[in-house]
């Protein structure tokens, strides 16, 4: 986000910045080793679930609300899209209604529009593999779930570019991804100030077998330089309805080397 004003724009920037404090939980390290193969195994199931998302259409709904240092709101943004399919076949989407934007010192920008679409609901395929380094942190279990954490962090990042940097969770069972947690970068500092909150997207399985975004969340205190502002955030994607035929996937024998 960024201000319309030099106290709304590094207000908008903090929100941006990495908002939403989440403390990652300690991962606890057992005695199991992970699978030797455990990237490619999470990017073929990635890129699996990528592709049959794609034949999917669903509702997103957005609300970002700004909060005074009492937790009080003192302004929102509220939008909702749809990911529909035109009667020739063509997946688009579209507004519904009007979105109500009552922000007092944050403005949203090109920036977190693109985030919104893309790093929140992030899903780390195989073609994006070479903008990443990949670290194995342990195990953890979440809602009863055994997982491999994986820390994920881009390699540059190049003008123009956003891109996810975190944590993700990937179920031990297939090798779905069923939380990730982290930010989008690049952070934008100096004089035109644009940060990136953190957050949180868990997932929950749409047809008995993938796992699609479900939500996002966030709650932070960000450090303007005008000063600290909180940021709250929820995005839900629903109503997941398919429309299309699951398209044929093939893998490369191996993975990439990073």
């Amino acid at each position: 986000m960024a201000p319309t004003d030099p106290i709304t724009h590094r207000a908008s920037a903090a929100i941006q910045n990495g908002a939403i404090l989440f403390f990652i939980c300690s991962i606890v390290t057992f005695a199991a080793d992970p699978p030797p193969n455990l990237l490619k195994l999470l990017l073929d199931r990635e890129t699996e679930t990528s592709a049959i998302r794609g034949n999917y259409a669903y509702q997103q709904r957005v609300r970002i609300e700004e909060l005074d240092p009492n937790g009080r709101k003192r302004g929102e943004y509220r939008e909702s899209r749809e990911v529909i399919f035109t009667p020739a076949g063509e997946r688009v989407e579209r507004m519904t209604g009007k979105p109500l934007q009552t922000l007092d010192r944050l403005r949203l920008t090109e920036e977190d529009f693109r985030d919104i679409r893309d790093v929140q609901p992030f899903l780390f395929t195989r073609d994006q593999l070479f903008l990443y380094q990949t670290r194995f942190k342990g195990e953890e279990s979440l809602d009863g779930i055994a997982c491999w954490v994986m820390q994920i962090e881009p390699r540059q990042i190049l003008e123009g570019q956003r891109l996810f940097e975190g944590y993700i969770w990937v179920a031990q069972t297939d090798y779905s991804v069923i939380q990730m947690e982290g930010r989008a970068v690049p952070q934008m500092l100096g004089k035109n100030e644009n940060l990136f909150p953190r957050f949180r997207t868990t997932r929950k399985q749409v047809d008995g077998k993938h796992w699609f975004p479900y939500r996002t969340v966030g709650d932070e205190v960000l450090h303007f330089r005008s000063g600290d502002i909180r940021q709250r955030m929820e995005i839900e994607y629903s109503a997941y309805k398919r429309f299309a035929a699951e398209s044929t996937i093939q893998f490369q024998k191996d993975p990439p080397k990073q």
